[in-house]
């Protein structure tokens, strides 16, 4: 089974997301990988387009890629799951820890300067 070890230090993934008629929508986000390596987690706003694309399709992939999303190796089919109490209390911890900069001060500051409610993902691989 394919795991997320390899994302353990890579600041920067690609996320991909799908649309009803199954174009792809490619987008850089930042991953944090548990201490098993079956899950990391991503954040968005739930008004993002990419939170709506996974409501509807959980299906996504993860590439390694530069901070500005260009991909830099091979991805991996996931699925996502939105997180909610402890779990998404859990992922943001993570988050934190991994980029205190960003989602410490910069992300949650933005969240909430534009009111927008902030959302956890859980990946895990896809069984394909």
């Amino acid at each position: 089974m394919e795991t997320f070890e390899r994302f353990r230090k890579q600041h920067t993934v690609v996320l991909t997301t799908f649309k009803r008629d199954g174009t792809s929508v490619p987008t850089p986000v930042s991953i944090a990988v548990d201490a098993d390596p079956t899950k990391g987690y991503v954040r968005t706003w739930s008004t993002a387009g990419k939170a709506k694309r996974i409501r509807h399709n959980p299906r996504v992939t993860v590439a390694p890629s530069t901070f500005r999303g260009r991909i830099t190796g091979a991805e991996v089919a996931a699925d996502a799951r939105l997180l909610s109490g402890a779990a998404g209390d859990h992922a943001r911890r993570l988050l934190r820890r991994k980029h205190p900069i960003m989602h410490g001060v910069l992300v949650p500051l933005g969240h909430r300067l534009r009111r927008y409610e902030t959302q956890h993902y859980e990946l895990r691989p896809a069984d394909v």
